[in-house]
């Protein structure tokens, strides 16, 4: 059964706040997009949830990958629009592609980058080391709700794309 546009929109809100107030108090970004797609519109597992954990701050804490937030958000599209494992003869599925493409250029536009060291200096104007304790204090003081905001307009397009 198809969703209204109305009831999408609704979706996307409830979502989203749902993402930002999850970032706020629990953190793990990839994590906090994919708990708020599954518990408003579904194709999320547990699984998958599980399996974004280090995923977060770039991947590993590291900081050089894409952004957990981002990373959260194609693998939602994907859990709903990708390609099955029993499927890999027939073709790349490039609607989800498509789909990822999309979603990654509306961040680029948004936040001004893609990695998390790129979303730290844009957030704070320098870049940290989360395995160093005082850094990651530093960051988390000084980004404020940043992270929390992507997080929530991450999962507010994904929910609207889906």
């Amino acid at each position: 059964m198809a969703i209204s546009k109305d009831e999408k929109r609704r979706l996307a809100e409830e979502a989203s706040k749902q993402a930002f107030a999850d970032e706020i108090n629990y953190g793990c970004c990839p994590q906090c997009v994919l708990k708020a797609v599954q518990s408003t519109v579904g194709y999320v597992t547990d699984e998958t949830i599980k399996a974004s954990h280090g995923l977060s701050g770039g991947g590993g804490l590291m900081g050089q990958g894409a952004c957990g937030a981002l990373t959260g958000g194609l693998l939602a599209l994907g859990a709903k629009r990708g390609r099955d494992h029993d499927k890999f003869d027939k073709g790349k599925f490039i609607g989800n592609f498509r789909l990822g493409q999309e979603l990654t250029q509306r961040f680029v536009e948004e936040f001004g980058g893609v990695t998390c060291k790129e979303l730290q200096e844009k957030f704070t104007g320098k870049t940290y080391d989360f395995w160093d304790e005082s850094q990651y204090k530093a960051f988390t003081d000084a980004r404020g709700d940043k992270c929390a905001i992507a997080t929530a307009t991450v999962t507010k397009w994904v929910v609207e794309m889906m």
